[in-house]
């Protein structure tokens, strides 16, 4: 079976949304920034880098309204080990993909469907999970004339392997 992972709702403010959960449930609202979609994630339950520690338990976000987006109403995510498996059973049970999977950084695929009830849902595939929490990207740097830089590459060493 496929858990459900991850909740999602939509926001008009997200200073509002982020106020109004911390004050009413004392959830942490982390907001992401430009960079993550102005994403507010939600945690609601004690967790580490692997997930919640308790089972049965989800964390969640709020996504910005768009004017141009469909169905932005609340709804869960399913984690799957095969996006495009998952999209093609979606498919052939009667639902319909809103798009074409997304890489969200540091997380994994991500899409939404609708199910055959008008319901909007999400899966993910999530990136494997090392226990260590996700590094903050990195902004590439200037050059002093203004112009933008070359590379957004790292040219950091891999690590050494260990024998």
């Amino acid at each position: 079976m496929n858990p459900v992972v991850h909740f999602e709702m939509p926001y008009d403010n997200g200073e509002r949304v982020a106020k109004f959960y911390e004050s009413a449930f004392g959830w942490r609202m982390q907001k992401m920034g430009a960079e993550m979609g102005n994403y507010v994630l939600a945690t609601t339950t004690e967790s580490d880098q692997t997930g919640p520690k308790k089972p049965g338990t989800i964390n969640g976000g709020f996504f910005p309204k768009k004017t141009d987006w469909p169905m932005q109403q609340p709804s869960v995510v399913i984690a799957v080990d095969d996006i495009k498996l998952a999209i093609n059973k979606v498919g052939q049970a009667g639902g319909q993909v809103l798009g074409e999977p997304i890489e969200i950084p540091g997380v994994g695929q991500y899409v939404s469907f609708t199910d055959t009830e008008g319901n909007r849902v999400s899966v993910l595939q999530p990136l494997p999970r090392t226990g260590q929490p996700p590094k903050p990207a990195r902004k590439p740097k200037a050059s002093a004339s203004g112009s933008k830089p070359r590379s957004t590459k790292s040219k950091r060493r891999p690590p050494k392997r260990r024998k």
